[in-house]
């Protein structure tokens, strides 16, 4: 939750120092995806809460999970895929909208962002 990205990296690195020894595999993979785990200083600022939580994905498989457990035995291929494809359907009415959307057109310009804050181009 660091403000920079130069907080967050010091913060990671003193996260490793502290769990390294003790959870060495655990650190190490997260060491691995470091950059990944960060990438989203480079986004805007008002993108990091939807970019840091995995809470829709995870939400409407739970809805998609619960209920062919419920029909289990009685699902064939087709209905199976006809059944799933409604439900996302239906939980799609109640996902959040994006906060930033007028951001939108400047990250799909590749336009750089650094912390969060959009860097201005400079004309050579």
């Amino acid at each position: 939750m660091a403000e920079t990205k130069k907080e967050a990296n010091a913060a990671f690195d003193l996260f490793v120092e502290i769990y390294g020894a003790k959870y060495e595999k655990a650190v190490a993979k997260l060491v691995k995806d470091r950059d990944e785990l960060l990438a989203f200083y480079d986004f805007p600022a008002e993108h990091w809460k939807h970019i840091r939580t995995t809470n829709p994905i995870e939400s409407v498989f739970a809805t998609v999970r619960n209920r062919t457990r419920k029909t289990k035995g009685c699902l064939n291929r087709k209905t199976a895929l006809a059944m799933v494809f409604r439900l996302m359907k239906s939980a799609k009415k109640k996902w959040r909208k994006i906060n930033g959307p007028n951001r939108l057109p400047d990250v799909i310009q590749g336009i750089e962002f650094k912390d969060g804050i959009k860097q201005l181009q400079t004309a050579a």
